[in-house]
């Protein structure tokens, strides 16, 4: 060790340090901003009420959920690959599929999407309240309720 060294890491160590201090910064900045992106849009939270095999028509399988819309919550771009029947049960929702018209609903009225639609809106309308709905789908057996889409 000379006399000018004295007190001083070795290069590889400053660098190593430096880059966990970056690190860590980043780590820390990150998780920030999928929190509040997290905040900014709520996930909305499905209950399966029941599941029920359509004898009638084989493969075939009808699945009631609700669906409750925090204040603020968005749905990801998806499809149900089945005939989904929406009632509103409190609140109000915006639902488009493509091709199709944006429409808010209130508590009473309904919405459907065909097994080839895909599903470009769904949000509740309000920042504040919550919002819920019904729905019924008829699907195949064994087949997943959503699959994101473009």
């Amino acid at each position: 060790m000379t006399l000018g060294s004295i007190g001083r890491r070795p290069r590889g160590e400053t660098t190593m340090s430096f880059l966990r201090t970056v690190g860590a910064i980043l780590i820390i900045a990150f998780g920030a901003l999928s929190t509040r992106v997290a905040q900014a849009a709520p996930h909305a939270i499905v209950t399966r009420l029941m599941r029920k095999d359509i004898a009638e028509i084989p493969g075939k399988d009808m699945v009631m959920i609700t669906v409750k819309y925090p204040p603020g919550s968005v749905d990801p771009v998806h499809r149900h690959n089945a005939y989904a029947f929406v009632y509103v049960l409190k609140g109000s929702i915006v639902m488009k599929v493509r091709g199709g018209k944006q429409v808010t609903l209130g508590p009473g009225q309904t919405f459907y999407e065909g097994p080839n639609d895909v599903h470009t809106v769904g949000r509740n309308a309000s920042k504040t309240r919550p919002a819920e709905f019904l729905a019924v789908l008829l699907k195949n057996q064994g087949a997943p309720l959503l699959v994101p889409a473009r």
